[in-house]
């Protein structure tokens, strides 16, 4: 009888135990899928890796490691005395081009006057060859009137000297009287005389027409010598496009050594916080070589992992509650920024990919097929600064509203 009672009421407490969990786990289920949770995440903040833009000693070095700063506060100073010089080097190149410029241009200035003074030498030059042609004109007009008058007084002579012949003979036959014939000797002694003094003048005449021409011959070349001093005087005219295209380089220059001299002084960018400090001052910092790292503190986020079966449960801008490892007690308010759409494939799954593209199956197979994992980016809303440790660990509860902050 007793054994029976035992028997009813462990099949009693069987039977409620499975109807508890027929009920309860509905309820587990339906809570993970609505509030999807996970502890497979990390604490995460941006941060650069700040290395010096120039090489040379480090002469100050105004942080110690793990040391909070504020954005423009000074991390360390690079000599720069050799990037000083170059700039002050690159700036006196500068004046100098520029006053080589303005000496070229003074210069330029005179040869263009020069070149104004071949012109109205050519003016002269031309005012004169138009005198010598004009010149040459009358000579020749006078030699035609010279020539005209010695025919005409040829003619005169001709006519005289044959008169005088012709009324000589008569006078021993008393046709005509002494009188007479001395007129016609008298007469044809001065056409004889005009006649020479008209070949005087001709003479006179052709010798200044030939003067006429060797002035005109030497206005021609006045003209061709001074039209040639214009061409050189222009050739000789330069510009100032060579030097004043240098200028361009010489602020180039100027910029560039007024960069590296700037970045000798090294400021935070942003509020952060120092780490993996591993230099000192008079150490060599090297141009490019990381010699500590910045933790950006103005935002943090938490990197979740989330089985992808969850994935459709998450949406950017649900608030979460996030939890750190190190104050379990404390829950801090994010909302999810973004999902990941990609993660690096299971080499046990697909293999690696070979060389020419093809999948590198392996011949063993998992029968028991886990779900893969994406990161969900949660960004914390007002983290406290001196709490959050990037890479720590945490505990991430997505909720289903969206962020007031997102709604916005």
């Amino acid at each position: 009888m007793q054994h029976s009672r035992l028997h009813i009421i462990g099949r009693a407490i069987s039977i409620g135990i499975m109807a508890s969990t027929a009920i309860v786990a509905p309820l587990v289920i339906r809570q993970v899928n609505a509030d999807p949770r996970t502890d497979d995440a990390e604490v995460f903040a941006n941060f650069i890796g700040m290395a010096p833009l120039v090489n040379g000693p480090v002469t100050h070095l105004y942080v110690a490691d793990n040391q909070p700063v504020k954005a423009g506060a000074p991390l360390f100073d690079i000599d720069d005395r050799p990037y000083a010089y170059s700039l002050a080097r690159a700036r006196s190149d500068q004046v100098a081009l520029v006053g080589q410029i303005g000496d070229e241009r003074r210069i330029i200035a005179g040869k263009s006057s020069g070149v104004d003074v071949a012109k109205a030498n050519v003016l002269g030059a031309d005012a004169s060859l138009a005198h010598a042609e004009a010149a040459v004109q009358q000579a020749k007009a006078d030699v035609a009137n010279s020539q005209a008058a010695v025919e005409r007084s040829n003619a005169e002579l001709e006519y005289a000297s044959n008169n005088l012949h012709r009324i000589e003979p008569l006078l021993a036959r008393q046709f005509v009287t002494v009188d007479q014939v001395d007129q016609a000797r008298t007469l044809t002694t001065s056409r004889l005389q005009s006649a020479n003094q008209a070949k005087s003048q001709l003479a006179l005449a052709e010798a200044g027409l030939l003067a006429s021409q060797a002035q005109l011959k030497q206005a021609q070349a006045l003209v061709e010598q001074s039209h040639q001093q214009v061409q050189q005087a222009s050739h000789n005219v330069t510009t100032l496009e060579p030097l004043e295209g240098q200028l361009s380089g010489k602020q180039a220059a100027i910029d560039t050594a007024k960069y590296n001299f700037d970045n000798c002084h090294v400021a935070a960018p942003f509020d952060a916080r120092v780490t993996n400090l591993t230099i000192s001052e008079g150490a060599y910092a090297t141009a490019g070589e990381h010699i500590f790292t910045l933790i950006d503190t103005r935002t943090w986020w938490v990197i979740a992992n989330f089985r992808e079966t969850q994935l459709h449960h998450i949406q950017p801008g649900m608030l979460a509650d996030v939890y750190v490892m190190s104050r379990p007690n404390i829950r801090y308010k994010g909302f999810v920024d973004s999902v990941g759409f990609g993660v690096t494939p299971d080499t046990d799954l697909v293999g690696r990919l070979a060389a020419p593209g093809l999948p590198d199956v392996q011949r063993t197979l998992n029968w028991v097929h886990l779900a893969s994992r994406f990161p969900v980016r949660v960004r914390i809303q007002e983290p406290p600064s001196e709490v959050f440790r990037l890479g720590e660990s945490a505990v991430v509860i997505i909720r289903g509203n969206v962020s007031p902050r997102k709604r916005e």
